[in-house]
């Protein structure tokens, strides 16, 4: 593994000199570019070993999802990711690598506890209504789609989920959530038709690889899906409807919170289905139906 180090670190020397020389930054610009472009170094030393040349999408994932795990601040995060683009752009610029693996990260949310964009009712019901449900790729979409909105799951417990672990004639699934953490989800009834379908019908015709026999949502060589390719999926499916928003995987959890608050959902039961430890993290769900009340006395109060 020697000489993978010894690779990543001749890249991370010729980025300084091109940021210095090239670029003509000052020192502490530099630094702080170099700095961050390290820490990406660091957590792969700490975890794959791969060269620069083989960092994939998933990898920034998984780095910017420890930087979580440490603590560090959106602002924080946002300010890394930055460093660690310029890292990339310039070994593309280099022909170092053909595909620059930040292109499709987005920087964390700043400014608090903000909420993404969310899809109203007709919005999902539009996007799973685009879905070509006579492909095998699209039957397995709709169930994917159908269950993150029906169960409000994270996109890593959507990959993992488990046959073994879907209750499909109690009405729930059981999911492994952050810290190896357990709980039982109900799953809604066009949900579970759409995942039985799948399983039932496209599923047992894929040739599955060890390892993932037990696995719900596979790709084509038989083995599960990464969040990379469920973002792409529902980044196309978006692109095709034609919604101007911010989707991600994630739109649907925070649509799934929002929507059950929206009809008077208690928090304490909206917090235990999203496996949140805090009740004050649920409570920021609680944001489109106060806008609406302060819409409503906008328009209606005498003295507003």
């Amino acid at each position: 593994m020697y000489p993978v180090y010894k690779m990543w670190e001749s890249y991370l020397k010729d980025f300084k000199a091109y940021l210095q020389i090239e670029r003509g930054l000052a020192d502490n610009s530099v630094e702080a570019y170099e700095r961050d472009a390290t820490k990406i170094y660091e957590f792969v030393c700490l975890t794959s070993a791969k060269p620069v040349t083989e960092i994939a999408d998933a990898d920034i994932l998984n780095f910017l999802e420890y930087l979580t795990e440490m603590g560090l601040s959106a602002t924080s995060q946002a300010r890394i990711l930055s460093g660690i683009k310029a890292f990339f752009k310039y070994l593309l610029l280099e022909n170092t690598i053909t595909n620059d693996p930040t292109e499709l990260i987005e920087a964390p949310q700043l400014g608090g506890r903000h909420l993404p964009d969310t899809l109203n009712f007709p919005e999902i019901e539009q996007l799973l209504a685009a879905i070509d449900l006579s492909s095998a790729q699209g039957a397995r979409n709709r169930a994917m789609i159908e269950v993150l909105y029906s169960c409000g799951l994270r996109v890593s417990e959507l990959t993992d989920l488990q046959i073994s672990n879907c209750f499909f004639d109690e009405g729930f699934v059981q999911v492994v959530g952050k810290g190896n953490k357990t709980r039982l989800v109900p799953i809604g009834r066009d949900a579970a038709r759409f995942t039985k379908i799948y399983i039932d019908e496209i599923r047992k015709n894929i040739d599955i690889q060890n390892g993932f026999e037990d696995i719900v949502f596979l790709n084509r060589r038989g083995k599960s899906l990464t969040r990379v390719m469920v973002f792409l999926i529902v980044k196309d499916l978006v692109a095709e409807v034609g919604i101007q928003k911010i989707v991600s995987p994630h739109t649907f959890r925070h649509s799934f919170a929002t929507h059950l608050i929206e009809g008077g959902a208690d928090l304490r039961a909206v917090q235990e289905m999203l496996g949140h430890e805090s009740i004050t993290t649920t409570e920021i769900y609680a944001h489109t139906d106060r806008e609406y009340l302060r819409q409503v006395v906008m328009q209606f109060h005498p003295r507003a």
